[in-house]
Formats: structure tokens, C-alpha cells, sequence
């Protein structure tokens, strides 16, 4: 059973502009977050704020990022 997301306020990413594949946010009511692309929103990957900040925290620290700038230009400011 797929969860109702119809109640979520979905925010695009500071990245992301007016072109390309761009990251959503949503808080939701039990207190996740929930992500998805612009270009299949169908598709929902819910975490914890902790797990998220985990995620994110370790992505710095391994340099990533820097690696991905170039993925998607479209998507970065």
C-alpha cells in the first residue's frame, strides 16, 4: 500500500532552479522526511531527520559532493 502524500507541502531544493532534474522536500505529519526527483515523483524515499543529517554529514565528509556537481547542472545554483 503506497502512503498518502497528497497532504505534503513539497519545497525544491535551494540547488535546484527552473530547469532539470530537481530534489523535493517534504516534512511529513509522523515527523520524516520525504524526497523525491522531478522527474519521476512517484518515487518516495522517506528517513528520519536524524538518519537524513547522518547521510548527508558522512556525503561531505567523503567528498561526494564534489564529485556530483557536474551531474546534473541544471540543478545546481
Amino acid at each position: 500500500m503506497k502512503p498518502d502524500t497528497s497532504r505534503l507541502t513539497w519545497q525544491k531544493s535551494s540547488y535546484s532552479n527552473e530547469g532539470g532534474d530537481c530534489i523535493y522536500v517534504a516534512a511529513a505529519p509522523d515527523g520524516t522526511v520525504r524526497l523525491r526527483e522531478s522527474d519521476d515523483p512517484e518515487v518516495i524515499v522517506s528517513a528520519t531527520r536524524h538518519g537524513l543529517t547522518a547521510f548527508l554529514a558522512v556525503t561531505k565528509e567523503s567528498g561526494v559532493e564534489r564529485t556530483m556537481k557536474g551531474w546534473s547542472p541544471a540543478c545546481h545554483a
